[in-house]
Parts: C-alpha cells; sequence; structure tokens
C-alpha cells in the first residue's frame, strides 16, 4: 500500500453510527443482566 492511498475508513456517518450501535448493544446486554437479577429475586 503506498503513503499516496486515503485511508480506509468508512465516512463519519458511518462511524457515528456505529459508535451509537455499539453503545446500544451494551446497554441492551446490562438491562438483560438486571432483568436476569430481578426475575431471579423474586
Amino acid at each position: 500500500m503506498l503513503w499516496s492511498d486515503p485511508k480506509n475508513q468508512p465516512p463519519k456517518f458511518m462511524r457515528d453510527m456505529q459508535a451509537k450501535l455499539r453503545r446500544a448493544g451494551v446497554l441492551l446486554a446490562l438491562a438483560m443482566v438486571v432483568a436476569m437479577f430481578v426475575v431471579s429475586a423474586r
């Protein structure tokens, strides 16, 4: 690969979308763990 080649990065809106999806995934996983604790505590 040449130093003059463009960077292999997706556009900014795609990177922002990936970050939001990653955060949503982490939040969903945490919510599932909390829900399991609540269900098992009953």
